[in-house]
């Protein structure tokens, strides 16, 4: 991980957030079981987690439900994702990780109503940074805020246009 990966792990929610990217990574690529995964965080890498990882401090309880809602929602995340995609692209043919970070982040907007739209979309910003140097963090800025603006208007009333960053 990098330097700026390592700052993620500062929030609990964050370090959280992060795990959860690395769960369904490795979900998808490895096509591990979800209760495997978020038994092997919990009981094995968050308390392995040294500080200063993006893991460590990381709330297992957010972990496992961003997890979990990720699954149970994903017949409703991926559609939304794959219309904001480029024509011909799909989310089954987008980088592995980048679709960890856009899955949870639509979760999130979906079933979180607690967390404000900005602060989900900047928070998947920073992961995405963490893991990409190229334009990756402004697709997800760019998806992220047009589905945010599609599933809550109201919190985008007073800013029209433009992403979060």
């Amino acid at each position: 991980m990098t330097s700026e990966s390592r700052t993620l792990g500062q929030n609990a929610r964050s370090a959280a957030r992060v795990a959860a990217v690395q769960g369904l990574y490795q979900m998808d690529l490895a096509q591990t079981d979800l209760n495997a995964v978020i038994d092997e965080f919990q009981t094995l890498r968050f308390l392995q987690a040294e500080p200063g990882d993006a893991i460590a401090g990381a709330d297992p309880t957010f972990f496992a439900e961003l997890l979990r809602g990720v699954l149970r929602r994903q017949r409703d995340i991926d559609p939304m994702v794959d219309q904001q995609l480029a024509t011909g692209w799909r989310l089954g043919r987008v980088d592995s990780i980048l679709r960890a970070i856009l899955r949870s982040g639509v979760f999130e907007l979906l079933e979180r109503p607690d967390v404000p739209a900005r602060v989900v979309i900047n928070e998947y910003i920073d992961i995405a940074h963490a893991f990409f140097s190229e334009d990756e963090p402004k697709v997800v800025n760019g998806i992220l805020d047009k589905i945010a603006r599609r599933l809550r208007p109201a919190e985008f009333a007073d800013k029209p246009g433009g992403g979060v960053r």
